[in-house]
């Protein structure tokens, strides 16, 4: 199924949600040996935390549309 992206909340991100952003930036991290004070490592957690107020909230999908934008899907057999 294919989630809409309605609109980028202004609201603060709370613990809750700072710890699944978090585990999916170490998850991409470690999949892809993304060093962790990287220029590559930077742009992902960005895409990851804008991907989560736009409303991208499923982890599964979130990790999906971040290795998409990333470019990392096409290197990885699933």
């Amino acid at each position: 199924m294919v989630q809409t992206i309605k609109n980028r909340s202004q609201v603060p991100l709370d613990s809750r949600d700072l710890e699944i952003c978090q585990r999916i930036f170490d998850k991409i991290r470690s999949e892809y040996q993304v060093e962790k004070d990287s220029d590559e490592a930077e742009r992902t957690a960005s895409i990851i935390i804008e991907l989560y107020r736009q409303g991208v909230r499923d982890p599964d999908h979130l990790q999906s549309m971040v290795e998409a934008a990333r470019g990392l899907f096409e290197t990885r057999d699933r």
